[in-house]
């Protein structure tokens, strides 16, 4: 019984410990940058297609219209999370030449409201918004408690 309730443990502890996963992103190359949506009050439309990433409410693609730009995108994907790092959002455009690096600074737009610090965004954008320092802790944390949980229950299984 308690050979078996160790394995069982074990097993468990692997699984919490291998077991998180990490989301490789690629955005796939046969999706249109631009989608026609028709004639709407006699003008036509155009949508774009744009990723948002990381510590929002709702990451993922978003079809847009052309003249969305960053602060509508963050607003439709909930908004930041309280533990993004609200300095240095990452904007990463694809171009001829390689992929191009735009850095916003949306903690002085806040303060500021200047409006020359929010970007336009233009089709295939991708936007990254990282966790501050506070997060990567708690994740850490996370992991030794839930290890510290794991030895515990082997102690207490094997008599340590």
């Amino acid at each position: 019984m308690k050979k078996t309730l160790l394995v069982f443990l074990l097993a468990g502890f692997a699984f919490m410990l291998f077991g998180q996963q990490t989301i490789n992103f690629t955005p796939s190359s046969n999706i249109s940058a631009y989608t026609y949506e028709g004639i709407r009050s006699g003008v036509e439309k155009l949508k774009m297609n744009n990723y948002i990433l990381g510590q929002v409410y709702k990451p993922g693609l978003y079809t847009v219209p052309d003249d969305t730009d960053f602060l509508t995108l963050l607003s439709l994907a909930g908004g930041p999370r309280e533990d993004a790092k609200l300095s240095k959002i990452r904007v990463v455009r694809p171009s001829s030449e390689g992929d191009k690096v735009i850095w916003v600074n949306f903690k002085k737009y806040l303060e500021t409201g200047d409006a020359t610090l929010i970007p336009q965004l233009k089709p295939g954008d991708t936007i990254i918004v990282s966790g501050t320092i506070f997060y990567a802790v708690s994740r850490v944390a996370s992991f030794l408690s839930d290890l510290t949980v794991a030895l515990s229950m082997y102690s207490i299984i094997t008599g340590f």
